[in-house]
């Protein structure tokens, strides 16, 4: 069975920042893509980051490039989301996907598996 257990959320500072986990099992990262999509109060969805299982390529989405890094711990079947110089836009909750095939997507429909979510709230 495939799980995804997201932690590391919270209320921190603009200009602050944070590093989510993503615990997962019945999956290894070379099985299927991995990544992060978010979801702010009265919004919709939106993509945050993933990577391809096979050339392990990262993505980004514009609004976070240069701020966030996505990776991943082999040995801890773990995987992050470092989110850095944090903006008041960027509070949501945050979701860590795993996709039913290799390639890095932006589409939500291309991720079978998803965590529960882990709020993070950005105070001005």
């Amino acid at each position: 069975e495939v799980q995804l257990v997201e932690s590391g959320g919270g209320l921190v500072q603009a200009g602050g920042s944070l590093r989510l986990s993503c615990a997962v099992s019945g999956f290894t990262f070379d099985d299927y893509a991995i990544g992060w999509f978010r979801q702010a109060p009265g919004k919709e969805r939106e993509w945050v980051s993933c990577i391809s299982s096979r050339e392990g390529n990262t993505n980004y989405a514009d609004s976070v490039k240069g701020r966030f890094a996505i990776s991943v711990d082999n040995a801890k079947n773990t995987m992050y989301l470092q989110i850095n110089s944090l903006k008041p836009e960027d509070t949501a909750v945050y979701y860590c996907v795993a996709g039913i095939d290799y390639y890095c997507s932006g589409y939500g429909r291309d991720y079978g598996y998803w965590g529960q979510g882990t709020q993070v709230t950005v105070s001005s």
